[in-house]
């Protein structure tokens, strides 16, 4: 379990093609705390630490993951947002997230407002539906839903948040991942 809280932005240092999965290593400052078998979240992905050498950590991606998030388009070189799964005891200070990516979704529209920006997302329709003032989590930041649409929403963008995750670097047109809100999910499902 994650809170979409990031922790800091990792480098992808390497990217090694297996049959249908593909190895990412990833350079992170928190990589002497790790251990194998831990989970760490990846742009909102829950991946599994599998080597650790000096400062660099890899993770693997099976074809499922690849297909249904947009971790297949990384390059070397690219920022990721990171988090490490949440203690049992800690504050919740964003909220629940699984780190199971429902879908992509695209950025349609990014707006610099006077002192915050703005981005919109468009996603497939689905089950799956944002709420105004509900919770959503984009690249793995857990945000609050604005203008909520049937296929698309907004959020706001403090500066802090900018700054440390990779929205700096978004552009119209970029993938992101998306995890709806569990709580609506299993609300949704019960109303069927």
């Amino acid at each position: 379990m994650f809170t979409g809280i990031i922790e800091q932005m990792g480098e992808v240092v390497a990217l090694v093609k297996e049959q249908d999965n593909l190895h990412i290593s990833v350079k992170a400052d928190f990589t002497h705390e790790l251990k194998i078998d831990q989970s760490v979240a990846h742009n909102g992905i829950c991946l599994t630490v599998v080597a650790i050498d000096k400062d660099v950590y890899t993770v693997t991606a099976i074809k499922e993951t690849l297909d249904k998030t947009n971790l297949a388009k990384l390059e070397k070189g690219h920022k990721v947002n990171l988090e490490r799964c949440m203690k049992l005891g800690d504050r919740l200070d964003g909220h629940i997230v699984q780190g199971h990516v429902d879908q992509t979704a695209v950025c349609s529209k990014i707006g610099q407002e006077n002192g915050w920006h703005t981005y919109t997302f468009e996603h497939l329709s689905s089950d799956h539906f944002t709420v105004e003032k509900g919770s959503v989590c984009v690249n793995g930041v857990s945000l609050t839903v604005v203008n909520s649409q049937d296929n698309s929403f907004s959020v706001a963008i403090i500066p802090y948040t900018y700054e440390h995750t990779n929205f700096h670097s978004f552009k119209e047109g970029d993938l992101v991942n998306i995890e709806f809100d569990i709580i609506g999910k299993y609300i949704t499902k019960m109303n069927r």
